[in-house]
Parts: structure tokens; sequence; C-alpha cells
């Protein structure tokens, strides 16, 4: 039985993107990454991942610099590359290839000791779609309430 820690988590991720399928891919990170990640210091808000020249990277991830890194921490938002095999890397491209489709970062979490990227095939939200879901999360929140009374 595997075990998973999730250590950072894309909050809007679900909010602004209709997401059709989630996928999973292993992190290249330096050891005072992984270290700052387990001390839950990091953000996938800004990120998104994207195929370049057939790899996959994960770009615009924030991993705080670790508290006892000194000289040799790592660069707070470098690009990192995320581990797939080359058949799945291009099912991803002719999926983002439709218009509107994008790979977006859901989570990043330990399993089996070592760091995985969650992330999503998805498309935009457009501003209408939001507010429905916050009216049907509204919604959810009173018929929940009414239950517990």
């Amino acid at each position: 039985m595997s075990s998973m820690k999730e250590l950072v988590q894309n909050r809007k991720g679900h909010f602004d993107f209709q997401i059709s399928e989630t996928h999973e891919a292993g992190v290249v990170l330096l050891g005072t990454e992984i270290k700052s990640l387990r001390n839950n210091g990091g953000s996938l808000q800004e990120a998104y991942v994207k195929i370049i020249r057939g790899e996959l990277w994960l770009i615009g991830a924030h991993i705080a610099p670790y508290s006892h890194g000194n000289v040799y921490n790592h660069e707070e938002r470098r690009d990192r590359k995320l581990l797939m095999h080359k058949y799945e890397i291009e099912k991803l491209e002719n999926a983002t290839r439709e218009k509107g489709m994008t790979l977006v970062p859901l989570a990043l979490y330990l399993k089996n000791g070592r760091i995985k990227l969650k992330f999503g095939i998805g498309k935009g939200k457009k501003h209408q779609d939001k507010r429905q879901t916050l009216v049907e999360r509204e919604k959810k929140r009173e018929m929940d309430r009414a239950m517990k009374r």
C-alpha cells in the first residue's frame, strides 16, 4: 500500500478550470527543495505545466528557500522537469492541441518517499461558470446544515 502525504495544493485549480482528467508525474528536485516542501514551503498558484521539445516542465512553481540551506540553497522559481513516459507525454500533447485546453498543476505530494505532481487537463472557466460554482457550493452547504439539524 502506498503512503501519500499532500504537501502543496493549488486551491484555485478546480475553481478556475474545468478539469476533465488528472495525471501524476515525478518531479526532478534538489535536496533543499524536498526539505523545504516537507516543511510546507511551496505554492502552485501561478504555476503551469508546459510541453517543451517532447519534455514536460513545471513552470512558475514557488518553493521557499530551505531555512538551513546556506549557500547551497535552490532558486525559488526555477523551471522543474517532470518525469513521465514518452507515450504519456504524446497523449497530453494531443489533448492540449484542442482549443482552450491546458495542463493545470493541482497538488504536490509525497508518495513512497518521492515527490509527485498531480495535474489535470483543463479548460478555463468563464466568469459565469465560476459564479455557478459558487452558487452550487453555497446550496450544498445549506443542504448539509439542514441535514445536521
